[in-house]
């Protein structure tokens, strides 16, 4: 039996991961791929656009079933890891939720190379002709956990 601590983490990564699979299903759904929707014009889009690497295109020219088999068990690894030194290390509440924002990302994002061989993006976002690589839910949460963690490190660092 987990604890009621375990069990918030535990649900916090299940309603990150979760969120994440649903507006990737809506993409899928409701926009052509590479299909571009104006939000804020001249700054944000939606576009249905898939990844088959990591960040920033990252692994994209390994062989497929290379490619797939190694970014799946990275992640696999990654979020054993990331679940271990929580536990172990993390004193504070707070920052185990920002690992399990982590977590839950990875696990949308994993979801997604095991079902379909590559990682759903639809989050654009650019100025003029800049643009940042599309991204999704997941890579929100991933970047908002590790952003809290350095933050956190950072504060408690100093005291």
């Amino acid at each position: 039996m987990i604890g009621r601590r375990a069990a918030i983490l535990l649900g916090v990564a299940t309603a990150v991961a979760t969120l994440d699979q649903l507006t990737k299903g809506w993409i899928v759904a409701s926009v052509a791929r590479w299909e571009s929707i104006p939000v804020i014009p001249g700054f944000f889009d939606i576009v249905h656009t898939h990844n088959r690497g990591v960040a920033f295109g990252m692994f994209n020219n390994l062989p497929e079933s290379m490619r797939i088999l190694f970014l799946v068990a990275l992640a696999v690894a990654i979020v054993i890891g990331l679940i271990w030194w929580a536990h172990n290390n993390l004193p504070r509440f707070g920052d185990r939720i920002a690992v399990a924002c982590i977590v839950g990302g990875a696990i949308g994002n994993l979801v997604d190379r095991i079902r379909i061989g590559e990682v759903v993006d639809f989050l654009d976002v650019y100025l003029g002709s800049h643009h940042w690589p599309a991204f999704n839910v997941a890579d929100s949460f991933i970047t908002c956990g590790v952003v809290w963690l350095i933050v956190s490190s950072l504060r408690h660092d100093r005291s």
